[in-house]
């Protein structure tokens, strides 16, 4: 057998390390971080995989390499944390129902004044900037942005936000060291169980409050343990304002790199609903999601076998961009791309997808358009190619988004 597929843990050239991957087949193994697992890119076979009782992630259930892997893997966390991420089956069902409702249509509708108030201002800190000058528009405007917003829904007091933004950016790291990793696991949970005693002490109209009562208020635990309760709010803190800044990051740049793709949008052609789900197919804010788990064993379609505890791999960004999805154009930007519904997998598929993709689609739109009103003749301050990426194999985006704002005088 054929050794494993070294992924770069910087992830500097993703699209050429996705090409490779689909040539490999509709999956294939990799090395990830020293650990084995199937990367699976044929969208129809992930599909299959996302919905299926035969894959699992439960890898204290379903993973043989689990002890082993929390003691030096560096991605340990995304394995070891206790919620509806890494559950199966019925557990999966139970926490999920208990998150639900903060992201219920009801909910996230009712966030969209307060989301347009907010881009409001930043951009009117934009605005400040002299003509000619370049503003990084990852750090002013798409990291505060979601962070305010999750903020706000979690009960996460203000000064807080950028200690907590701190440590969820370690987590997406995927060049740590392992002590480095486990440091960062430390600092993280000290935060989480700052907030947790903050919001039993003060509770208010936010979801940790809300599942901090769910808690206390149950007698036997069954509805939710301390473990559970603590990575449920890392699970919706991290994920519900990483993801949105990527996703505003690259929406900003792919229409600047593509003012073609602009004008689409400002002479009616295209909505900025479909500049949001483009940008999601074209540049997901995740390109690999780790893991998965095989409860049994499982044929491919080349005759090749996903033998029962192996771990799986699903590469959305790769998927995505698939020439059998979307033909030739897979790997073009185009706002105007036809099709029945938002043909990507950026927010996952089946029982796992993602709760949040509602808030995270409401925030991209608004933020994006509004960029683009209030600034329409801005422009990359470097060409996209020079753009430098997170450090990271799993998120997607940039380290510094650095654009002029106004023409120079």
């Amino acid at each position: 057998m054929p050794q494993p597929f070294v992924l770069d843990p910087a992830g500097a050239d993703p699209d050429a390390e996705h090409r490779t991957l689909r040539a490999k087949g509709p999956a294939t193994r990799v090395d990830v971080l020293g650990v084995t697992a199937w990367s699976v890119t044929d969208p129809d076979l992930l599909k299959r995989l996302l919905t299926s009782s035969d894959v699992s992630k439960d890898a204290r259930r379903h993973w043989p390499q689990f002890n082993d892997a929390i003691q030096t893997w560096p991605l340990a966390l995304w394995v070891a944390v206790e919620n509806m991420f890494t559950a199966y089956g019925q557990d999966h069902r139970r926490l999920r129902r208990m998150v639900a409702p903060a992201f219920s249509a009801r909910r996230v509708d009712a966030l969209k004044d307060r989301v347009e108030n907010i881009v409001a201002e930043l951009l009117d800190d934009l605005e400040k900037t002299e003509p000619g000058e370049q503003a990084d528009l990852r750090e002013h405007f798409a990291y505060p942005l979601p962070i305010q917003v999750i903020g706000h829904l979690m009960g996460l007091p203000a000064g807080r936000r950028e200690g907590f933004r701190a440590v969820v950016d370690g987590v997406f790291a995927t060049t740590l060291t392992p002590e480095q990793a486990a440091a960062n696991t430390v600092a993280l949970y000290a935060v989480l169980d700052d907030l947790i005693a903050t919001r039993r002490a003060e509770p208010g109209d936010d979801m940790t409050s809300l599942l901090i009562a769910a808690r206390d208020e149950d007698g036997d635990g069954s509805a939710l343990s301390e473990n559970e309760l603590r990575d449920t709010l890392l699970l919706m803190i991290s994920a519900g304002y990483e993801t949105t800044v990527n996703l505003i990051d690259q929406g900003i740049t792919a229409l600047l790199t593509h003012p073609e793709q602009l004008h689409n949008v400002r002479s009616g052609r295209a909505t900025w609903g479909d500049v949001v789900e483009e940008t999601l197919r074209l540049e997901p804010a995740v390109k690999h999601l780790p893991m998965r788990f095989a409860v049994r064993d499982i044929p491919l379609p080349d005759g090749q076998v996903i033998a029962e505890g192996e771990a799986i791999l699903a590469s959305y960004a790769a998927a995505n961009r698939h020439p059998d999805w979307h033909g030739d154009s897979a790997e073009s930007f185009d706002v105007t791309r036809t099709a029945p519904g938002p043909e990507h997998l950026a927010f996952g598929y089946g029982a796992h997808f993602c709760l949040g993709a509602p808030l995270a689609r409401l925030e991209g739109a608004i933020a994006i358009r509004a960029f683009f009103d209030r600034f329409p003749h801005a422009e990359l301050a470097v060409p996209s190619d020079q753009l430098p990426r997170v450090a990271s194999l799993i998120t997607n985006g940039h380290q510094h988004l650095p654009v002029r704002l106004k023409p120079a005088v």
